[in-house]
């Protein structure tokens, strides 16, 4: 069998699917600590540098598990990995493949979800797998609503065309830190109308709907309602958005397993006391509403299904330490305690989100990959000590 080059759609479904194979990661030992492939099961994978198989191709190939095996290769722009493919075929493994596009194609990959099927109209979950995060689609009567769509465009502008779907509205929930934003640029390519909240958008370089707390977005009447709801915190103009009294899209306030830090923007007292009293109000909402989440920490927060959508009841019980504290200066306190560093180019994506600076593709790429730090959680301060 001759070496074969496969997509990060297939790598996902056998990932998905518990497929027998080792993936052999020949990125350096610091870009692979810091971005790998994640899934919902365990991937057997082995970390051996290009390079090492240019200097001491023989002892890296003893690191290898036996011929017969099933080897997936990935690299960061795809060349290094169809090297090594080459270099395995010579020495008889006769299952060897290599990902198409290296690293950046899984981390743009985007997995569409239907998350209901009792309504006449259809909630989609895109997830973000190199990313920890999730998009959402609202359908209704071929129109189609954008919720936090990533830099990916052509897979929302081919979704909807598939779907016999047009793209008529694309709302932000903040500012997005952690990656670029396709709003805009969908915008510009489908016409479709882009909402955001100005206490986030105000100063940007940007055509765009300024929302207001608790008016409608939806689709008219028939339609599900789609209701805005202020909710700062994570940022001053972060915003979730209530479908059909059923479903909350919460961007980077509520998390499954956590909630939205606050410190981002550099004032972590002032934004964390505007974050407990939205805590506050979060308290109050109807405990069946499904929460729908900007991201995710690890795929144990996904359900059966493999969607990350939860009860609010069920996010409060998970989140029991974080709900439960009654007093700002104790909420504060816990801030602060579970503080760390934001990535360098989270200052940078902002601006470019803002569109307030400009970068190339090949800059945008290299922006835009790695795991989100968005979360406010021992948990996620933990990862960093790691």
């Amino acid at each position: 069998m001759a070496i074969f080059p496969y997509s990060a759609g297939e790598l996902y479904q056998w990932v998905v699917g518990k497929e027998n194979f080792v993936l052999l990661d020949v990125r350096n030992k610091k870009d692979f600590g810091r971005f790998k492939v994640e899934g919902p099961h365990p991937i057997e994978m082995l970390n051996v540098s290009y390079f090492d198989f240019m200097e001491i191709e023989d002892e890296c190939i003893e690191q290898l598990p036996d011929k017969g095996t099933r080897i997936r290769i990935v690299c960061a722009k795809e060349g290094s990995a169809k090297f090594v493919a080459e270099i395995l075929e010579k020495h008889g493994f006769a299952d060897v493949g290599y990902l198409t596009g290296g690293i950046k194609s899984w981390g743009n990959l985007l997995v569409p979800k239907l998350l209901n099927t009792d309504v006449d109209y259809q909630l989609y979950q895109f997830i973000r797998p190199g990313k920890g995060s999730c998009s959402y689609g609202l359908a209704y009567n071929k129109e189609l609503i954008l919720f936090d769509p990533s830099r990916n465009i052509d897979f929302y502008l081919n979704f909807a065309a598939q779907k016999g779907l047009t793209i008529s509205k694309t709302v932000e929930t903040h500012l997005q830190a952690d990656y670029i934003s396709g709003s805009r640029m969908i915008a510009e390519k489908s016409g479709a109308v882009f909402y955001a909240n100005a206490e986030d958008f105000g100063g940007a370089k940007i055509d765009y709907e300024q929302l207001k707390d608790g008016d409608q977005i939806g689709f008219g009447p028939g339609g599900p309602a789609v209701q805005v709801l202020f909710s700062p915190g994570h940022t001053p103009g972060s915003t979730m958005f209530v479908i059909d009294r059923r479903y909350v899209i919460t961007g980077d306030i509520i998390f499954i397993k956590s909630i939205g830090r606050p410190d981002l923007g550099g004032k972590v007292d002032e934004w964390s006391s505007v974050l407990f009293k939205t805590i506050g109000n979060i308290k109050t909402m109807d405990e069946t509403i499904t929460v729908l989440p900007g991201h995710y920490i690890d795929w144990d927060e996904a359900n059966a299904e493999l969607n990350f959508a939860r009860p609010l009841s069920e996010i409060k019980k998970i989140n029991e330490s974080i709900y439960a504290i009654e007093q700002e200066e104790e909420f504060v306190d816990f801030i602060k305690s579970n503080m760390r560093d934001q990535p360098p180019e989270y200052a940078t994506i902002r601006l470019v989100n803002a569109n307030l600076e400009v970068v190339d593709d090949e800059k945008a790429e290299v922006l835009d990959l790695g795991k989100n730090e968005c979360a406010a959680s021992a948990y996620a301060a933990a990862q960093q000590q790691q």
